[in-house]
C-alpha cells in the first residue's frame, strides 16, 4: 500500500512543479507583452512583472533566462516564424501570438531540459488562454512545422531521458 501512496505523491509533485511552470511562462508572456508596447529597459520589466516570484529562485531564473533569450534571439525567433507565414503579413498576426511562437521555438531551440511536446502543449494551452480563439490550432500548426523542421534540419538539440525521440523508435513498425 505504500508504493500507490508514493506514486500519487509523484504524481502530485509533478503536477505542482507542471502549473508552477505554466505560471512562470504566463508571467514571461506577460513580461514581453509590456516589454513590447513600452520598449522600456527589459530589466525594469521583468522586475515589474516577476517582483513576486523572488522567494522562488528556481521559478524566477527560469523566466529570466527564457525573457533574456527571447529578447536577445527575436530576430532569428521572427525570421523562423515568417517562414512558416509566408502567406501572412507577419504585423498582422495577433501580438500574444507572436510572442507565444517566440517563447516556444526558444524553448525548442535553446532549453535543451525541457521535452519538446511539453514547450508546444504549453505554448498551446497559454494561446488558448490569453489570445484569439484561433489562435490554439495557429499556434499548434506552426509549431508543429517548425519541430519537423528543426528535427530535419538537426538543430533540435535536446538532452536527457525523455527528452527526443530517437530516429530508430520514431522509425521502427507499429
Amino acid at each position: 500500500m505504500v508504493a500507490p501512496r508514493f506514486e500519487n505523491n509523484k504524481a502530485e509533485r509533478h503536477r505542482e512543479m507542471s502549473q508552477k511552470r505554466r505560471i512562470v511562462r504566463e508571467r514571461v508572456l506577460q513580461a514581453l507583452y509590456a516589454y513590447e508596447l513600452s520598449r522600456e529597459p527589459i530589466e525594469f520589466v521583468v522586475q515589474q512583472i516577476l517582483s513576486d516570484l523572488n522567494g522562488q529562485p528556481t521559478m524566477t531564473d527560469f523566466a529570466k533566462r527564457l525573457i533574456m533569450k527571447v529578447v536577445g534571439t527575436s530576430d532569428e525567433l521572427d525570421a523562423i516564424i515568417r517562414e512558416r507565414v509566408a502567406n501572412w503579413e507577419f504585423n498582422r498576426l495577433a501580438i500574444l501570438d507572436r510572442i507565444i511562437l517566440r517563447m516556444a521555438i526558444c524553448e525548442l531551440l535553446y532549453f535543451e531540459d525541457i521535452p519538446p511536446k511539453v514547450s508546444i502543449n504549453e505554448a498551446i494551452e497559454i494561446a488558448r488562454r490569453f489570445s484569439t480563439e484561433k489562435s490554439d490550432k495557429f499556434v499548434n500548426g506552426v509549431l508543429d512545422s517548425v519541430l519537423e523542421d528543426l528535427r530535419e534540419g538537426g538543430r533540435l538539440k535536446k538532452t536527457g531521458r525523455g527528452l527526443l525521440e530517437t530516429s530508430a523508435k520514431k522509425n521502427s513498425p507499429a
